[in-house]
């Protein structure tokens, strides 16, 4: 069986349906090969999941501390049974909405597994769809006119240090515990490490941090970074860096132990359970990239800046070509894919716009250059910085830890990047976004009247600071 399609999208997460979406609302006929669940790892095991748990980790310690709100509690304790039930529900819900979207906007969806055929009697370019079922049934193929590659990226593993979905997780199959280990090590102080980390510690489980460089959220401000840090070790998180796990010293037994090199010294470790959480890599395997010219570097697919592979007729996006491998990326590159093969003559997204959030305790936004980063690229910058100590609305809420730091072109007053730790970061960056995309100044925004009292008016005086005209400090 075979049918004609516009577009044929491989892969039904983030990127793949809002691609898939977008094509639909300009008049194409669409269909979308997903080999599991519409809504891919930022639905089912990453994105969603990840927060829901960690926001059930955030009321369970709001709720220990509710004697300082004048609210009377006694013998506070959580059943991990209904947060993973929670979770799963959240899921579920938002499962059920993308696929009516899907019937909405009259898309084909087709589970199974696809893979791309060479030149063949169904078409002399390479792109034809074929699709493998579970049950062995006859495959299905599709012959567009455009492909999209969207098949995302699954978890890395350290050489030698293999999951073994027990004791040894990868951050797919630590979502599935029934129960809490007792204690952990994680492997890895990146976003999904240092998520982790926050909210297994917040529920009651003893965590080792390990870091094979010199400080944890790497890519973040080195200020935002430690103050993160600081935070994780309040809560009783053991954190270790410029540390190499040693995976052939792994001894699995009730308990598991493993030697790490710290400084050129050798270190036990033991705990009930280790996370990996080492990055991701794409899934391009099996799925018919030999049968293309497209090229590959670093296991990432090679695009130009409207997301064509070197077949010009194939599109990639998403986590399959590196980058920043973040769900609303993958989003807005699926528009500006689309829109390319419509004619719309899209604008490349400005990777410097994206902003980036990591949900854990305290939570971290940040978008644009880092201030190590702006000084390596040569710029004159200066610097404003506002607490949340110093806003009522902080102070009201119980959370005054973190701040708020601009980096400004001191020669063209430019704003070169913003960075928040503290409370709702992940929910005020959207301004910070705003303000970078419409090339606004720190005066600018230092002249938006913020409303008294919120939590954005960390912004508005850190936008002030930067020329030393805060109001509150």
């Amino acid at each position: 069986m075979s049918n004609e399609y516009d577009v044929v999208i491989l892969g039904g997460g983030t990127g793949g349906y809002v691609a898939a979406i977008r094509a639909s609302q300009l008049g194409m006929k669409v269909a979308i090969v997903e080999r599991e669940k519409l809504g891919g790892t930022c639905l089912h095991r990453g994105c969603i999941p990840t927060k829901a748990l960690l926001r059930s980790a955030e009321v369970y310690q709001q709720t220990k501390r509710a004697s300082e709100f004048g609210i009377e509690t006694e013998n506070t304790t959580f059943s991990f049974w209904k947060v993973q039930e929670r979770k799963s529900s959240i899921i579920d819900k938002l499962h059920t909405g993308v696929k009516s979207l899907m019937k909405k906007n009259k898309i084909d969806v087709y589970h199974g597994f696809g893979r791309i055929l060479g030149p063949s009697i169904f078409s002399p370019l390479p792109g034809t769809i074929s699709i493998e079922y579970k049950d062995g049934s006859e495959n299905t193929i599709l012959i567009p006119k455009y492909v999209i590659i969207a098949t995302g990226s699954k978890p890395k593993m350290l050489p030698g240090l293999n999951n073994d979905g027990d004791q040894v997780l990868n951050s797919d199959e630590i979502l599935s515990m029934d129960q809490l280990p007792k204690s952990i090590i994680i492997v890895g102080a990146g976003v999904i490490g240092v998520e982790w980390a926050s909210m297994l510690s917040d529920f009651n489980v003893h965590v080792t941090l390990v870091e094979y460089l010199d400080r944890i959220l790497p890519n973040e401000d080195d200020e935002i970074a430690k103050e993160v840090e600081k935070r994780l070790s309040k809560k009783g998180v053991t954190i270790l860096k410029e540390t190499k796990i040693l995976p052939e010293t792994l001894e699995k037994n009730k308990d598991i132990k493993i030697m790490a090199e710290q400084n050129g010294e050798k270190i036990s470790l033991e705990a009930e359970k280790i996370l990996v959480s080492v990055g991701r890599t794409a899934n391009i395997k099996n799925i018919g990239l030999e049968n293309t010219g497209i090229a590959i570097e670093n296991s990432y697919i090679q695009t130009n800046k409207f997301y064509q592979t070197e077949e010009s007729h194939i599109y990639a996006i998403g986590d399959v070509i590196g980058g920043l491998q973040l769900a609303h990326v993958a989003s807005h590159e699926g528009i500006v894919a689309i829109d390319h093969i419509a004619n719309k003559q899209p604008l490349p997204i400005n990777y410097e716009q994206v902003p980036s959030c990591v949900y854990s305790n305290p939570e971290v936004a940040s978008i644009g250059l880092t201030e190590r980063e702006a000084r390596d690229k040569g710029f004159d910058i200066k610097v404003g910085k506002f607490p949340f100590s110093a806003v009522g609305k902080a102070l009201v809420y119980g959370d005054t830890d973190g701040f708020t730091k601009i980096i400004s072109d001191k020669e063209t007053n430019d704003i070169l990047g913003i960075h928040l730790v503290g409370p709702h970061v992940t929910d005020l960056i959207s301004e910070a976004s705003l303000a970078k995309i419409l090339d606004a100044t720190a005066w600018e925004i230092g002249q938006t009247i913020h409303p008294h009292p919120t939590l954005s008016e960390v912004i508005g005086e850190a936008a002030l600071a930067v020329d030393g005209f805060q109001i509150h400090r």
